[in-house]
């Protein structure tokens, strides 16, 4: 029996992307971290061709990808594609702040004992690749890496122990931040800041658990024109997986799709002294091991 789920955990390390080819979206899986892409739904026309679709249909459309990838054919030059956002139109963008150990002795500011629970827009969300504006009202636009997890089975009230049943997989986040609107105006609520258009970059996959060594041992990094200016672990978490998950599950149902940033560890520009602020024509990478990196100019 063990060998037989340890099996069943191998098939289900699936790296799960949203692509665009002919003008039409598909679900598929990139065979490793920048590589050619599986069509799934090219092998297996019962997987729905959006991921939230994919993942509301739970474990047969899982089990499905798995095998189709097994299958070895249907396979696309990366080139040949358009690598879209890996979850487009979720329930809900839920973020975590102040959630990292050393981002919170960079502010010289208490761990929270509590998730600090905010939240952006879905419209917010753009591909991995995607432009950000830097709109006219704002001033201070800022970067932050995060960790982001992505629901893969609904539910309410959920205890820490089964939190990770809950979870479909993960993806690198980029939660762009106007951080004058987001501090010093709109009342001091964050929301405005936090979800202009362009404001979510996620991507470039949705890594399931079982395709990752540890979630919460992982190198997060955000490169600036090439310099590096956020380097930290996820092991650096304050709140984790599981805790975050049961947290907000107290208040609020989630859903398959519902997206979960996890906080961003130090380096961010607001707390620089001087204050190091996106302008165009930057170009901001980030990345997180074993799950990918994407890049954003500033337009």
């Amino acid at each position: 029996m063990a060998v037989e789920t340890q099996s069943k955990r191998a098939l289900m390390a699936l790296r799960l992307v949203q692509f665009e080819k002919d003008g039409a979206m598909r679900v598929g899986a990139e065979q490793k971290i920048g590589g050619d892409i599986v069509d799934l739904t090219a092998i297996d026309s019962s997987i729905p061709r959006d991921m939230v679709g994919f993942l509301q249909a739970g474990d047969s459309a899982m089990d499905a990808a798995a095998a189709a990838v097994a299958c070895g054919s249907h396979i696309l030059p990366r080139s040949s594609v358009k690598i879209r956002s890996p979850v487009t139109g979720p329930e809900k963008v839920i973020c975590v702040g102040m959630n990292y150990v050393d981002h919170c002795t960079e502010q010289n500011m208490p761990v929270p004992q509590t998730p600090v629970i905010f939240s952006k827009f879905a419209s917010a969300i753009v591909d991995p690749d995607a432009d950000v504006e830097l709109a006219p009202e704002t001033e201070e636009l800022d970067f932050e890496v995060e960790l982001a997890i992505v629901i893969g089975k609904a539910g309410r009230r959920i205890a820490e122990s089964e939190a990770m049943s809950h979870v479909a997989g993960y993806t690198v986040a980029h939660d762009v931040s106007a951080r004058d609107w987001q501090l010093k105006k709109n009342g001091g609520q964050w929301l405005l800041g936090k979800t202009f258009d362009t404001f979510c970059p996620l991507g470039p996959a949705l890594v399931t658990v079982p395709a990752l060594s540890d979630p919460h041992q992982l190198g997060i990094r955000c490169r600036l024109n090439g310099e590096t200016v956020q380097d930290s672990n996820t092991n650096q978490l304050v709140h984790k997986t599981e805790g975050v998950i049961a947290f907000i599950s107290k208040f609020i149902t989630l859903k398959p799709g519902d997206c979960i940033l996890t906080g961003t560890p130090p380096g961010v520009g607001c707390f620089r002294k001087p204050p190091l602020w996106l302008k165009k024509g930057d170009v901001v990478e980030c990345e997180i091991d074993e799950i990918g990196c994407i890049r954003n100019v500033i337009v």
